[in-house]
């Protein structure tokens, strides 16, 4: 693996990981800092770190479907994930693990070839539902105690380039992503 961070992990942890055919993402402190920024005339804004897409990307490239359940609902969140090419965006969920399982259905996946990353309670039902959990750095702890890995960096700050790099290495695809980018293979 190329980070040498990901080099010790556990057996079952890398099992989990290789298994993974869907990475399901939570935007609000995951995606983003968590922080929710309004201008004096209402409108909301949003900041994606750009490390966190090209993972995103990478992991479309490399046959793992992305998808986004968040029970918020803005327009920014369509447009980044337009931006990025994921079509299985779903914006204003209340029960995600019901959003989660209606996704699995109609991708003829079972739960434990699916990742969640999450940050807060209303990720917990369905981070339980998934064959990986994840937590970011920041999130709280009642989740982090409760996921099987967590990103060594925060929600916005590239946490989900972590999840990227490790559902890649964990599949074999790391050193020929590296050897894509250097332009050797």
């Amino acid at each position: 693996m190329p980070y040498s961070h990901l080099d010790d992990l556990p057996a079952d942890l890398r099992e989990r990981a290789a298994r993974v055919k869907l990475a399901v993402f939570d935007v609000d402190g995951v995606l983003t800092d968590g922080k929710l920024w309004y201008a004096e005339d209402g409108r909301e804004t949003k900041a994606f770190h750009v490390h966190d897409g090209l993972g995103l990307k990478r992991l479309q490239a490399n046959g793992i479907e992305v998808a986004i359940i968040t029970a918020r609902t803005s327009a920014l969140v369509a447009r980044r994930m337009a931006e990025l090419g994921i079509t299985h965006v779903h914006q204003g969920q209340k029960d995600k693990r019901a959003c989660l399982q209606a996704m699995l259905t109609s991708l003829d996946l079972d739960a434990s070839q699916c990742s969640y990353t999450g940050d807060d309670l209303p990720d917990l039902a369905v981070m339980q539902a998934v064959g990986l959990s994840i937590a970011v750095a920041n999130a709280h702890p009642w989740v982090r105690e409760r996921s099987n890995w967590r990103t060594r960096l925060a929600g916005g700050h590239g946490a989900v380039r972590e999840v990227c790099d490790l559902l890649l290495c964990a599949q074999g695809r790391g050193e020929s992503e590296l050897a894509h980018h250097l332009g050797t293979r």
